[in-house]
């Protein structure tokens, strides 16, 4: 039977909306986006993925696509936003496991992804956010300062009336390191879309989540990716996530890049995502033993 292209898929009574594209008998890469971002953030990333034979499948989360946003801040807990993954990967019924790559909150869920379905993931990519219990272990440092707005966001309507206004939202923005036409992106594609509320929900449901899934260990090859020009993340966490995996690991750190990396480096970042397919391809093919 054919492969088929996935345009949406459904979990939990919601429907995600889904970009997938390149070629349809590749390997899969399942590319998750962070906050404020939509799948199309991976667009360029997805390209270059393309041209070295990879198909890219990239969804819209809980909250961002229009047919999957429930009210209620414990409709955004890490566990859901997991299964929302995993019911992905077996709607894809791909031939073969898939390879995880996720950026900023797409980070978030795409460690416990991997830590509670081998079965499922084939290599992990992470970028910009370690493995939440090495984020966790950060806090006690400098991140606790740099990560202040996810108290902030915890209030309500007040982070929707702040960033919802372009003047303020673009200023916010900017001091994250987006460029112009990025922030101008997000007025569009997260507010005027309606997706601001659902996207903020992530944060609010934090206090919510199972504690269980920040501590799972990796036992798929995995890649983390940091940038030293990150305004949200500092080192400490990207040191402290070899810990949480017992699979060949490897930390890649980009000089003078800013938080956006799949927007600003996206053929840095393909690179990166390859080898780790590459090199998990060859673990997989050694003899049992070596």
């Amino acid at each position: 039977m054919p492969l088929a292209r996935l345009t949406t898929f459904t979990h939990d009574g919601l429907t995600f909306d889904v970009r997938d594209t390149g070629p349809i008998d590749g390997e899969v890469v399942v590319l998750l986006h962070g906050f404020p971002q939509r799948a199309s953030s991976w667009d360029k990333v997805a390209n270059l993925l393309h041209g070295h034979g990879y198909r890219t499948v990239a969804p819209d989360q809980r909250g961002y696509s229009p047919g999957a946003r429930p009210p209620r801040r414990r409709d955004y807990t890490l566990d859901l936003l997991v299964g929302d993954v995993v019911a992905l990967i077996h709607t894809l019924d791909a031939p073969r496991k898939v390879h995880l790559v996720g950026h900023d909150w797409g980070a978030c869920v795409a460690w416990p992804v991997a830590a509670r379905n081998p079965d499922l993931v084939a290599s992990l990519v992470s970028v910009s956010v370690p493995h939440p219990a090495a984020f966790l272990r950060s806090m006690l440092g400098k991140q606790l300062f740099k990560s202040w707005y996810i108290a902030a966001f915890q209030l309500p309507w007040i982070p929707e009336k702040i960033l919802g206004d372009p003047a303020r939202s673009k200023k916010a923005l900017r001091g994250m390191g987006m460029s112009h036409e990025m922030a101008a992106t997000f007025r569009k594609d997260i507010v005027d879309h309606g997706a601001l509320s659902g996207a903020l929900n992530w944060y609010r449901a934090l206090p919510l989540s199972n504690p269980r899934l920040t501590g799972g260990r990796v036992r798929v090859p995995t890649t983390h990716v940091w940038s030293d020009g990150d305004a949200a993340l500092g080192q400490r966490g990207a040191q402290l996530a070899e810990e949480y995996v017992e699979a060949p690991y490897e930390l890649q750190v980009l000089a003078g890049v800013s938080h956006w990396i799949p927007d600003e480096v996206p053929e840095t970042l393909a690179e990166i995502v390859c080898e780790r397919i590459i090199t998990a391809g060859d673990e997989d093919a050694r003899p049992s033993g070596h």
